[in-house]
């Protein structure tokens, strides 16, 4: 298939030719594009299938419909950017590409978004490929079933329906990258938070087995969510829904009911301090082995990492920060206990940084607890395949914000133009920064080596962004302000 159609780029796949835009610099940008049928109706909660052939020439100039979900409350949806794109075909992809013609065999780079496994999508502006583009690489991002449709447990249902989406994703980059510039031999997955967690699933998948040759988890730990956790999510829905259990009755009582009770019930849920969530779970057909041990034994190469105060985002927006700065020290014995950590492990808290509130002091136990403490188990445990540390240390210029979850993202996709990244960001975030950071990720996909040494097991990670975090809104008084 010819790389133009007129003035606009085209490929082939194997269900039928698409046609997407010429964008800056010469990258032609496909979005929208069809990997599985629409989940509707019947296949609502059933396993993904292959999209119905088109015939002529499929239009792919828009991002295709997101995957149905709820918005998030008001203080994260300031921070988070999060489209919604109606539609019911959101089992959609789209290609970032320098050049789109066989033969080209450019490194691939999957990115699995983030959001709880309840929101997000790859729509989301700070996501843009371009600039993986403009360096050489093929650039695709992936929307998945969420929530309930994606995660919730049935007797009835496949489990892990979002993960089985995201591995006929990674199908149709195998059987069709090619026609793209991307080479299906060197495929890199990335993704933060929830994103990460599926990377972490997909590595002990036996169906993803193959499909993928180096993965980068940014801010999550592989691991499964207890089944009875999912269950009471489903249960809880069910109660508000007055409806059995199971994926036939949440289809009979109809998509915007369903998003309702899962509104409702999400509001009554931590993923930081507990309780009933959607999430992965081991299961014999889809994820037969824990994540974390699967992923100590796969020989794929690992980029694993966080950023130094992952706990602000969860805690700030909500006025956590001043509420467990008010309780005080009895707030850091209930985090220590709650992480399993011993006293000695506050102690060195304490010494590593100086002045650090109680509010602090507990999310960097939780923190520990959620990430950095599992990321360093896999990263010492693992033998068949080297694993680079980092941590991301630049602190925003949001007051209150600090070193927080997700910040990370605009310097790793090089998009600080965007608007949408100084939500997080705020102003002025340092370009030089950016152009450092986005530069491993391209490294490590193009050649497994990001530019710092395999982990070791001793010493400290990688560190992106230097010292700042120190100066920037580590004391009591940092979680005041939080309108972008």
């Amino acid at each position: 298939m010819s790389a133009a159609g007129g003035d606009r780029p085209r490929a082939g796949t194997g269900h039928g030719i698409v046609e997407g835009r010429w964008e800056t610099g010469g990258i032609a940008v496909f979005r929208g594009v069809p990997y599985a049928a629409p989940p509707v109706g019947a296949r609502r909660y059933a396993a993904p299938v292959p999209p119905a052939r088109w015939d002529g020439v499929r239009d792919a100039g828009a991002f295709g419909p997101t995957a149905p979900k709820v918005p998030y409350p008001p203080k994260f949806a300031a921070l988070l950017p999060d489209p919604q794109i109606p539609g019911e075909d959101c089992l959609n992809l789209n290609v970032w590409t320098p050049d789109p013609a066989p033969g080209a065999r450019l490194p691939v780079m999957v990115w699995i978004h983030g959001g709880a496994h309840t929101r997000g999508s790859s729509a989301v502006p700070v996501y843009d490929g371009s600039a993986f583009a403009r360096d050489g690489v093929v650039l695709v991002s992936v929307n998945f079933r969420l929530g309930a449709l994606g995660y919730g447990l049935f007797p009835d249902a496949p489990a892990n329906r979002g993960l089985l989406d995201q591995i006929a994703a990674l199908e149709w980059v195998r059987n069709n990258i090619e026609a793209f510039g991307g080479d299906p031999a060197r495929v890199t997955l990335f993704g933060e938070s929830a994103g990460a967690i599926s990377i972490g699933a997909l590595l002990g998948a036996p169906r993803a087995a193959g499909l993928f040759a180096r993965a980068v988890l940014q801010s999550g730990a592989p691991e499964a969510t207890p089944r009875e956790k999912v269950r009471a999510m489903v249960r809880r829905m069910a109660s508000l829904l007055k409806v059995p259990a199971t994926a036939a009755a949440f289809e009979s009582a109809g998509l915007p009911a369903v998003l309702t009770a899962q509104a409702a019930v999400l509001r009554r849920s931590s993923p930081v301090m507990g309780g009933p969530a959607f999430g992965l779970v081991t299961d014999p057909d889809t994820l037969p082995a824990d994540p974390l041990e699967a992923a100590a034994a796969s020989d794929v190469p690992l980029l694993l990492g966080w950023t130094a105060q992952e706990h602000r985002l969860w805690l700030a927006p909500t006025g956590g920060m001043r509420l467990l700065d008010r309780l005080g020290p009895p707030a850091v014995t209930l985090a220590r206990v709650r992480s399993g950590k011993d006293r000695a492990a506050v102690r060195a808290l304490r010494t590593a940084h100086p002045g650090a509130s109680p509010a602090d002091l507990a999310g960097q136990l939780l923190t520990d607890r959620l990430l950095r403490d599992p990321l360093r188990r896999l990263a010492g445990a693992r033998r068949a395949a080297p694993s680079h540390l980092y941590e991301f240390r630049w602190s925003s210029g949001v007051p209150g914000l600090g070193a927080c979850h997700a910040l990370e993202l605009g310097f790793v996709f090089d998009t600080l133009g965007v608007p949408e990244s100084s939500w997080l960001a705020g102003p002025d975030a340092p370009q030089a920064l950016a152009d450092e950071m986005h530069g491993a990720w391209v490294r490590f996909a193009s050649t497994g080596d990001p530019g710092w040494a395999p982990w070791d097991g001793n010493g400290p990670p990688k560190g992106f962004g230097g010292p700042e975090r120190e100066e920037r809104g580590v004391g009591p008084e940092a979680g005041a302000v939080l309108t972008p």
